[in-house]
């Protein structure tokens, strides 16, 4: 193993600029060579996906929210049984989904008691 003096480390004076950047026209599909046709319908099914992905989190994430509503729950008595900071249950709450993914969202509802079906095609 290296002493820590010896690993290589970056210079600070090492020329890190990007010296060329190569403009994306929308569709990271197109930027990554495919024909027009296919990048299109490959963009279409990709904001798709997304698009049922973010509706599931909304869904998951209403539920918890309705659950801690109904059972008169604190910010802290909620995150005490959903595992998680108050700060999380805050986020949840506000649906600031973006910081959860879907498996911690189902872990929560889990929590909760609720019955979760995930059906794979």
């Amino acid at each position: 193993m290296l002493a820590e003096s010896e690993m290589k480390t970056t210079h600070p004076d090492a020329d890190l600029k990007s010296r060329h950047v190569t403009p994306a026209d929308g569709n990271v599909f197109a930027d990554l060579g495919f024909s027009p046709k296919e990048a299109k319908a490959l963009l279409k099914n990709a904001d798709a996906r997304i698009a049922k992905a973010q509706r599931l989190k909304e869904e998951a994430a209403t539920a918890i929210a309705q659950w801690i509503q109904a059972k008169k729950l604190t910010q802290v008595a909620a995150s005490e049984i959903l595992d998680v900071s108050r700060p999380r249950v805050s986020d949840l709450v506000n649906l600031k989904l973006g910081r959860f993914s879907l498996d911690t969202l189902v872990a929560m509802l889990l929590r909760t008691g609720k019955n979760v079906d995930l059906v794979v095609r």
